[in-house]
């Protein structure tokens, strides 16, 4: 009987005592620039994978150029250049094709729940989600 006693006060004081979440930097780290910052570092392994992944002697690469606000993932097959253009602009990441046309955008929402969730077309994605919207296209179908 003592065990389930003391049982029943853990429970309750657990119940008492708050749950130390620190919302303040967690927020701080679903900004624009912060997750912009991660999908480079993303990006730049993605790009190490499908690299990896290529036959030997391959007609085909993929490279990264990085340009302030700006990062792309390039497609280079012999003189045919294709790439896929990330833009950190004041309300969102723009996601554009070679040819300058936009994808799609992607903005941020703090969830109640305390977590940080990139939204496209009003749909809530993991960084790996938006990435592949991305990036299928020009590693998988575009040699």
């Amino acid at each position: 009987m003592a065990d389930n006693k003391e049982k029943k006060e853990n429970e309750q004081k657990a119940q008492k005592e708050p749950k130390t979440f620190d919302w303040v930097t967690e927020r701080s780290s679903c900004s624009l620039p912060k997750v912009f910052h991660t999908l480079v570092l993303q990006a730049e392994e993605d790009v190490k994978t499908r690299n990896a992944l290529r036959p030997q002697n391959s007609p085909y690469e993929f490279s990264m150029e990085e340009n302030g606000s700006d990062f792309k993932v390039v497609l280079a097959a012999g003189e045919l250049r294709s790439a896929v253009v990330f833009t950190l602009a004041e309300h969102g990441i723009l996601v554009r094709g070679g040819e300058g046309n936009q994808m799609f955008e992607v903005t941020l929402n703090f969830s109640p729940d305390g977590k940080c969730h990139l939204v496209v077309n009003d749909q809530q994605l993991d960084f790996w989600q938006v990435r592949r919207m991305a990036l299928e296209e020009l590693f998988f179908h575009g040699h």
